[in-house]
């Protein structure tokens, strides 16, 4: 038998899909998957197309290289397939993959095979790409995506702008920071829309701060405010400013 139904295990590994994610990729039923990852039966030239075309190899190297046992080369030839566009790759973290990076975000085969993009406007500079859901940042709608740039030190951080907050005890949210000249050891994060109520988070909780640079959400899904529910914004967010100035002071 060929090495495909191996190389199908250990890719969908190393992306942390569950069979019934790689399954639904490839069009075909999770049973069947099982039964290809333990050689049960030979996988369909059809599938190894899709699994070729999600992870850029041929079918040469799906039905006769052990990738396993060549880890090193293929995800060095990932990352070479990614420079050569010339740009800066945009590392893009999806709300599935979210779990994931607090456990792997240090390490480089995890981010490796996280899908990536480009944007011809940025500056150069160490950027991340991170899928948002939810209201609390209203009127920026749940699935954009914000594109931030990686801080290495929270002395960085500007208070009222908007970050990617990576923490243990929060996971990764987006949120505006206060730092509080009192509470040095606290960020304060605050949510657009003031039906949430903001909260701390300690800072050597925080293992990593990106800014926000851009927003990418879909046209046409830009939350509406009238009138009222501005003048009702305003309002609700002095309240909060007032609040958190006493306890600051």
């Amino acid at each position: 038998m060929s090495m495909a139904g191996q190389n199908l295990k250990y890719l969908r590994k190393l992306r942390g899909w569950t069979q019934e994610e790689f399954a639904a990729k490839l069009k075909i039923k999770r049973s069947l998957l099982g039964a290809y990852e333990e050689e049960r039966a030979e996988p369909r030239i059809e599938v190894l197309e899709i699994a070729g075309d999600i992870f850029k190899l041929s079918l040469d190297e799906l039905l006769l290289k052990e990738l396993a046992e060549t880890k090193g080369n293929y995800l060095a030839r990932r990352r070479a397939q990614k420079m050569a566009a010339g740009s800066a790759e945009i590392q893009m973290v999806p709300v599935k993959a979210a779990a994931g990076y607090l456990a792997g975000y240090a390490d480089p085969d995890f981010l490796d095979e996280l899908n990536t993009f480009t944007l011809p406007m940025l500056a150069p500079g160490n950027y991340r790409a991170f899928e948002i859901v939810g209201d609390s940042m209203l009127p920026t709608p749940s699935g954009s995506v914000i594109v931030g740039e990686k801080l290495d030190d929270l002395e960085e951080v500007r208070s009222n702008q908007t970050y990617i907050v990576v923490s243990r005890s929060e996971g990764i949210v987006y949120k505006r920071v206060l730092k509080n000249n009192k509470l040095k050891n606290k960020l304060t994060l605050i949510s657009d829309n003031t039906v949430y109520q903001p909260y701390h988070v300690n800072a050597e909780d925080v293992i990593e701060l990106w800014k926000a640079q851009f927003v990418i959400s879909k046209a046409n899904t830009q939350h509406r405010w009238d009138v009222n529910q501005l003048a009702s914004l305003v309002s609700n967010l002095q309240d909060q400013v007032s609040v958190l100035k006493k306890k600051m002071n």
